[in-house]
């Protein structure tokens, strides 16, 4: 089976056009204000006016109110939510019937036992994110995009009910090891495709998008 490739962070035309060239079967936005790579509602509007319908849009929100997600979907057309904050698995229930969207949650991960926390999410998540957890001294630290990796062999051998996608560090460089080790049939990238946080790199992404198509 083929490996599919998220570029999450993308906020300009040529990101997405470069994603969309490339054939990415996935394509992110950043809705959350502090990150370097978010778009506001109309940015994001314009921007995935240039996404074929086989592409999944995805929105990356975190620990978002009921208001702003109703206020940020009557403007952007999304098919896949992807949670990147502490969202419980009650809160993660409430935005599916909420949006009538598929939610992908992201679980962060520095030891064997930040996996288990993947089960509580299986019964109201439709989708599941593997990230890599930042330590509480990283100064700056987002949600995600931290240009940081975790321990793929934890993820080896695992199975669950749901997809689920690998993230974390990721570039056109290591994504081949990453898959074989972890066993991914996903991949997400946003800094390994950048030249500078929030600045992604047509070049960088065509990279990435290449290596994953070549496994």
């Amino acid at each position: 089976m083929s490996v599919q490739a998220k570029i999450c962070g993308i906020n300009s035309e040529a990101a997405m056009g470069a994603a969309v060239e490339g054939s990415a079967d996935y394509v992110g936005l950043v809705f959350y204000a502090p990150s370097p790579r978010a778009v506001t509602a109309i940015e994001a509007a314009e921007l995935v006016r240039q996404v074929p319908d086989d592409v999944i849009k995805v929105g990356l929100f975190v620990d978002m109110d009921d208001a702003t997600f109703s206020a940020i979907l009557s403007q952007v057309t999304l098919d896949l939510l992807q949670l990147h904050g502490a969202e419980t698995p009650e809160r993660v229930a409430e935005i599916h019937a909420l949006t009538g969207l598929p939610v992908m949650k992201a679980i962060k991960v520095a030891g064997a036992q930040d996996i288990e926390a993947a089960d509580r999410y299986l019964d109201c998540a439709d989708r599941l994110l593997f990230d890599a957890k930042a330590p509480p001294d990283l100064k700056g630290a987002l949600p995600g995009g931290n240009a940081l990796m975790f321990d793929w062999t934890l993820l080896a051998g695992r199975d669950w009910p749901c997809p689920w996608m690998l993230s974390g560090g990721l570039d056109a460089d290591n994504v081949a090891e990453a898959v074989s080790i972890s066993g991914a049939l996903a991949v997400d990238v946003s800094s390994g495709v950048e030249q500078a946080p929030g600045v992604k790199d047509p070049a960088r992404i065509s990279a990435f998008l290449s290596a994953v198509k070549a496994l």
